[in-house]
């Protein structure tokens, strides 16, 4: 009678053992974290690729900017063929870059500098090697031709015009911040009289003469094209007319001069196309701001530091 229970605990015992046994095999995992060697798991804690995050998208800005067209070239060259380059606006762009910082979610997106977003969020370009989006740019101003010989006071201070990426920057950041672009504007007018003065050197009051710039509705141009425009309004006398359109018919109307001029040409890379197609039937008259930037952008919390990461 003791030999048999003996023999029924030994096994009971076996069968516990064994059922330990298929248990533990039944819960590991392959060494790649998942039983098919996926690298899932039954949780759906899987570690998501870059591109994988972000569902392949970039998330961009109109249609006819450069950043685009450079955007779209950077995927060609770095044989990102999964990835698709979103058209939208400035706006969208910053919104969806406010949602995605505000859940610590991952998002790419088209960015330039001088911009408010860099003030307020914590970002970083992705390295290009390549050189897609070539290096820094400049912002010119740009006359329609004639135009000096007919305002030479406007063409003098056009010419003079110039300030610095953190100029800018404090008239965006107050009108991002809730402030009308014109009184963003007056602010900083008022706060650097020195360097407006030097703007308006040797110009003669307008007494009325009309002007019309043209920008478009990119938060650097509002910022730029409403600073000169309170100058030669307020402290030359000018009437200024303002007009917001695309990249593309904003050069045209200075090409064909239905717009005396514009403060807000990115080159050499951003307007390339813009530029040389009407180089001839405008009057470049330099650099109003040095050191610009356009590449993509992300959260410095995203752990990619180049576009070949994204392969």
């Amino acid at each position: 009678m003791k030999h048999n229970r003996t023999r029924r605990w030994m096994l009971l015992g076996l069968i516990a053992i064994i059922g330990w046994t298929l248990a533990g095999c039944s819960g590991s995992s392959s060494p790649s974290g998942g039983a098919d060697g996926s690298g899932s798991s039954a949780g759906g804690n899987q570690t998501a690729s870059v591109g994988d995050s972000v569902d392949y998208k970039i998330v961009g800005i109109d249609a006819g900017a450069g950043i685009m067209q450079s955007t779209e070239k950077a995927l060609q060259e770095y044989g990102l063929d999964k990835w698709k380059l979103i058209e939208g606006s400035g706006a969208a762009m910053t919104a969806a870059l406010d949602k995605a910082i505000k859940k610590q979610e991952p998002i790419i997106i088209t960015g330039w500098t001088p911009h408010w977003k860099f003030a307020k969020y914590d970002l970083k370009y992705l390295e290009d090697p390549k050189g897609v989006y070539g290096g820094d740019e400049q912002i010119h101003t740009i006359a329609r031709t004639g135009l000096k010989e007919d305002d030479p006071n406007a063409h003098k201070v056009l010419d003079q015009f110039e300030w610095t990426a953190d100029d800018m920057a404090q008239v965006m950041v107050a009108v991002h911040d809730g402030k009308n672009p014109e009184e963003a504007a007056k602010e900083w007018v008022d706060a650097n009289a020195d360097k407006v003065d030097k703007w308006i050197e040797g110009a003669q009051p307008a007494d009325g003469k009309k002007l019309k710039l043209g920008y478009v509705a990119w938060d650097s141009e509002i910022a730029s094209t409403n600073v000169i425009a309170y100058v030669l309004q307020e402290k030359l006398g000018y009437k200024v007319d303002l007009l917001q359109v695309e990249a593309g018919p904003m050069w045209t109307g200075v090409a064909n001069g239905d717009v005396d001029a514009i403060v807000a040409a990115w080159l050499p890379t951003t307007h390339k196309d813009y530029y040389d197609k009407f180089k001839d039937q405008i009057d470049d008259l330099g650099p109003n701001l040095n050191g610009t930037k356009i590449g993509l952008v992300v959260p410095a919390y995203m752990d990619i530091n180049s576009i070949e990461d994204l392969k």
